[in-house]
């Protein structure tokens, strides 16, 4: 499974309302880069998901949209809406958690 690029022109196309885990980071992020093969592992035990990433810097208002203050921000969305929000660096089993959670 792969990670889709989230910008504002394709994030209601690509997410929709099928369950996804979104990630919100940046490239001068340290933590943001420590989670990212986590993540990665995750979208490919967990098919039945959309999964995506959002850079804050290239995407101010997808941020601002989903109140994104920190980095790495990570939310878990279903039917649309967010339903559980992670806010810095997080463990693999955390975020499965959260999944199993949906």
């Amino acid at each position: 499974m792969s990670i889709n690029i989230l910008s504002e022109s394709n994030f209601d196309s690509i997410v929709g309302t099928k369950p996804a885990l979104i990630d919100f980071g940046a490239e001068w992020c340290v933590y943001c880069k420590k989670i990212a093969p986590i993540i990665e592992e995750i979208a490919a035990e967990h098919p039945e998901l959309t999964f995506g990433y959002i850079d804050v810097d290239l995407q101010p208002m997808l941020a601002a949209r989903f109140r994104v203050h920190s980095l790495p921000t990570v939310l878990l969305l279903k039917d649309g809406q967010v339903v559980k929000q992670f806010i810095g660096a997080q463990t693999k089993e955390t975020f499965l958690k959260g999944i199993d959670e949906l």
